[in-house]
């Protein structure tokens, strides 16, 4: 079947305030009925995907988020296990100081500089909202050490809303799988908000990170794994036939899964 044609946008896209929100013209190769089965089996693989960091309410999420950058969700686990025994509040992150904290998280990379946006991100909790993580994106990247994707994992795992955080793991798969190319994050986040259907959103950010971690692997894809593989239009691809669609057993995140 030939690949269907990509519409292109009426207007041109300016970069200013008044439409800085507007969406570009997907670029995905995939038909509005590819990506519903796409997503559909993926719901069916895992039914209720989960995020791998280790966290116990909204502020030890945006710490735990933020110490991801350039380390692994294992790396970060494992560090943040004690400190956040003894740390999960702003006030009390705060109280242990930087160089404690620094203590607790020397493993991971870039360590010195992220106890720094603990503790000052932890500051600006208190001063500016009363000690509650903000529920608002334009709020949350004011946060020192907090990004736009670090943003959409809070909102999304600690508030329930639909957002698309672009990883290393989605960037690659959106591109690898030409499911919604970019040369940025941003672009890409704006093209997979666009093309997935509304009914699976939500859960999207969670399947394609999994998706790219345990089967669409970095290095050497698994293709013969892959649940949509007959689906599947990258170049890269091995095999043509889809895995069976049986659902994974449930996720075993945080002490339990390091045993």
């Amino acid at each position: 079947m030939a690949n269907p044609k990509i519409k292109s946008s009426a207007q041109t896209v300016k970069k200013s305030n008044a439409t800085a929100g507007r969406k570009p013209a997907a670029k995905s190769l995939y038909s509005k009925a590819d990506l519903e089965e796409i997503f559909r089996r993926f719901s069916i693989q895992r039914p209720e995907p989960k995020g791998e960091l280790e966290h116990v309410n909204p502020f030890t999420l945006v710490v735990a988020v933020a110490l991801s950058a350039q380390a692994t969700d294992a790396g970060v686990n494992k560090a943040t296990r004690a400190l956040f025994a003894v740390a999960d509040t702003p006030q009390k992150m705060l109280d242990l100081g930087e160089e404690r904290i620094r203590e607790y998280i020397k493993t991971i990379g870039l360590y010195r500089n992220k106890a720094k946006n603990v503790v000052a991100l932890s500051e600006k909790l208190i001063t500016d909202f009363g000690g509650e993580v903000p529920r608002t994106r334009e709020e949350l990247v004011t946060l020192p050490g907090v990004g736009r994707k670090t943003a959409n994992v809070v909102l999304s795992m600690a508030f329930g809303q639909a957002t698309m955080a672009v990883d290393t793991h989605i960037f690659r798969i959106a591109n690898r799988l030409l499911l919604a190319t970019g040369k940025t994050p941003d672009e890409v986040e704006q093209q997979l908000m666009k093309i997935i259907p509304d009914e699976y959103l939500y859960h999207a950010h969670h399947w394609l990170i999994l998706h790219g971690r345990y089967c669409c692997k970095a290095r050497k894809p698994e293709c013969e794994r892959c649940v949509i593989a007959d689906l599947c239009r990258s170049p890269e691809k091995t095999w043509d036939i889809p895995a069976p669609l049986v659902e994974l057993p449930a996720q075993v995140i945080g002490a339990e899964a390091a045993s």
